[in-house]
């Protein structure tokens, strides 16, 4: 690792690594954004993003198995080396091998969508906290859905908080932004049924057939689903809570559904 190694917090490339992590609007305007951890870094590689900046801790790296594969990209000129001090300021969290990169942000639309015949989709609508979103992005990765819709968002995609939380599903996944009214076209056109989580008006989920295409849509835990997707609904359904409480956490109520859809699907043999 030829190139310079930075030591200094009040670098130039320090303080912009910074701004990115801290600030959406940075990270629009520079179209960039932050992964941190070997692990995530590799997964959006692998997910056909481009790093433009890789921040590289070698003392801590070393000890990590897919090493090889970061210091390539060092190598060819896209990274820097920094100390265990400059590390400890733009890393958020412990065992993430060292390493922090900046990629090159791209903006999936509902057109760029290939889905297979009888898709499962996740749509999420106002969807506030971006670890909660990271963590349905992780249930969608363990369930093999094919795209996470995102509609009317109060978070952007690349932030690190949702990145983190996600462990690099966030790239696994195909995930979209759009409005709701967007949604609700896309999937009429595509004969995909729309299936609200809601306590009003439903039926228990086990008792709703997900073999065929269907999105899952699931609103905010304080405010739920607005009207638009109440009104598009083919049907809407309910997780029984046996409890005094009256509902889940979206990530655990994303995961419940899914991995329904899951169960039939297998069950039928898709």
């Amino acid at each position: 690792m030829e190139r310079e190694i930075i030591t200094s917090t009040q670098n130039p490339k320090i303080k912009r690594l910074v701004l990115l992590q801290q600030k959406s609007a940075f990270r629009q305007s520079e179209g960039l954004f932050v992964v941190e951890g070997a692990r995530e870094v590799l997964h959006c590689l692998h997910s056909g993003y481009e790093v433009d900046t890789l921040f590289v801790c070698p003392e801590i790296l070393q000890s990590y198995e897919g090493a090889a594969e970061i210091l390539t990209i060092v190598h060819e000129g896209c990274g820097y080396a920094v100390s265990p001090k400059v590390y400890g300021r733009i890393a958020y969290r412990e065992g993430t091998e060292g390493v922090v990169a900046e990629m090159r942000s791209k903006k999936l639309t509902l057109d760029d969508l290939r889905l297979p015949h009888n898709p499962l989709v996740v749509v999420l609508e106002r969807v506030e906290k971006p670890g909660n979103l990271g963590a349905v992005l992780r249930s969608a990765d363990a369930a093999a859905t094919d795209a996470v819709i995102v509609c009317d968002p109060l978070t952007d995609l690349y932030n690190p908080n949702l990145i983190r939380s996600s462990i690099g599903a966030v790239f696994t996944v195909p995930t979209v932004a759009c409005t709701s009214e967007e949604c609700v076209a896309f999937l009429k056109k595509n004969a995909i049924q729309i299936l609200t989580a809601q306590l009003q008006d439903s039926r228990l989920y086990y008792d709703t057939d997900m073999q065929c295409g269907t999105a899952i849509v699931m609103g905010t835990e304080s405010t739920g689903l607005t009207n638009t997707w109440r009104e598009a609904a083919d049907a809407h359904i309910r997780i029984p809570m046996r409890g005094q409480l009256d509902s889940l956490n979206v990530s655990v109520s994303a995961a419940i559904l899914l991995f329904e859809a899951v169960r039939q699907r297998a069950q039928s043999g898709q």
